[in-house]
């Protein structure tokens, strides 16, 4: 299901969706969280990016394994390190996209409709968020760098 659409490999057609949507998750959420008076207008677009993010990102990843189990014997062993980075970047990427999804649905659906938080949990969202944009941004460059780097590395 994961390999081959029209002879290309899915990966390299999904990987951008992930690259898009987990950044504008990230962003979406911080604003989301830091800035109370814009909920009214982020929340559907946050809500939507907090689903869509992580399944771009589970799909990238389960395809990427899928390609790279199809052509394993072909990689130096130079090359097959580059790439394995590349897969762990990868599932750390899923994990913080996922982590800042749930986040950010929790978020959303608590301040539905101006409904306000106390500050303790209104502190713990905007901390939460941060450090799981913080990594999700982190990640999402990381896999991307490395995956680059193997396409178009000497290896």
């Amino acid at each position: 299901m994961f390999d081959q659409v029209n002879g290309l490999p899915v990966h390299i057609l999904v990987l951008h969706a992930a690259v898009i949507f987990v950044p504008l998750l990230a962003l979406g959420a911080v604003v989301y969280a830091l800035v109370a008076k814009w909920r009214s207008r982020l929340g559907w677009a946050v809500a939507l990016l907090a689903v869509v993010a992580p399944i771009t990102t589970l799909v990238a990843k389960l395809s990427g394994t899928e390609l790279y189990n199809s052509r394993i014997s072909t990689f130096s062993p130079k090359g097959k390190e580059i790439l394995d980075n590349h897969m762990d970047f990868g599932t750390m990427t899923l994990w913080f996209a996922l982590g800042l999804g749930v986040v950010s649905l929790i978020m959303v659906a608590l301040t539905f409709r101006g409904k306000a938080l106390p500050m303790i949990a209104q502190v713990t969202f905007v901390v939460l968020t941060l450090a799981l944009a913080a990594g999700s941004g982190y990640y999402i460059f990381k896999t991307g760098d490395s995956g680059a780097t193997a396409v178009w590395g000497t290896y």
